[in-house]
């Protein structure tokens, strides 16, 4: 039988909440009591580090950006510094993985195949070296991917931009990058706003696809219950 992939939306989250919830799904999965998780969410804005992260990436400063209303956190999964915000739709797949560089490959992989069923070409780059993971329309990035693995296990995952404000990305050095250009599916689509529940689902299908398992979606409630977060209260 086909392992499942439990699949759960939890509409617009802060990211430090997104973090803890992720920790702990984390250390049920790796203490084997609940099988692969995909969490599917948005965001309230905010600017998230990466291992290789620096100082220059935020030239205005910290204080500027957090007077415009962005939080900034620090995290331990791989890559530079990204921008999450309402209309973006992120991704926490948390699950087994023995080889990251292939793990990294089947996120691409899917969200290629999801954007291609919405009309929109797109493409890894892994020729182009590591600074470059994540899913391109020509020379425009579309969707950031930046994971941690541990004991087995990986945290964090993918951000695809749907309908979210670019603006700020325009602030910072975006994935490290100087001059990075930003797209999103209704900016090369030419639709409008509302796209973000189709292209979820499309999403977590082509995930569990790339992944070779079978979704079930399952409720918040459930899945902390099964973490043993509830039963513990």
């Amino acid at each position: 039988m086909t392992p499942e992939l439990w699949v759960c939306h939890l509409g617009v989250v802060d990211y430090r909440d997104g973090l803890a919830l992720q920790e702990r799904i984390c250390a049920a999965r790796q203490r084997e009591e609940v099988p692969d998780v995909l969490l599917l969410l948005e965001h309230f804005p905010v600017y998230t580090r990466g291992r290789r992260s620096g100082a220059d990436e935020l030239p205005m400063g910290e204080e500027w950006y957090r007077m415009q209303g962005f939080d900034i956190v620090g995290t331990d999964r791989g890559g530079k510094l990204t921008y999450h915000g309402p209309g973006q739709l992120v991704g926490y797949p948390i699950v087994r993985a023995d080889d990251v560089i292939a793990y990294l490959r089947q996120l691409e992989d899917a969200l290629v195949a999801a954007l291609a069923e919405e009309g929109v070409t797109a493409r890894g780059r892994v020729a182009d070296g590591p600074d470059y993971t994540g899913v391109w329309v020509e020379d425009r990035k579309i969707a950031s991917i930046g994971v941690h693995l541990s004991r087995g296990v990986t945290t964090h995952g993918f951000a695809i931009n749907i309908e979210n404000d670019l603006q700020p990305f325009e602030w910072v050095v975006a994935c490290g990058l100087q001059g990075v250009r930003m797209t999103s599916l209704i900016k090369e689509t030419r639709r409008l706003a509302g796209q973000m529940p189709c292209f979820r689902k499309r999403a977590a299908y082509r995930v569990a696809q790339a992944l070779g398992r079978r979704q079930r979606l399952v409720s918040l409630a459930r899945l902390e219950a099964a973490c043993g977060v509830l039963a513990a209260q």
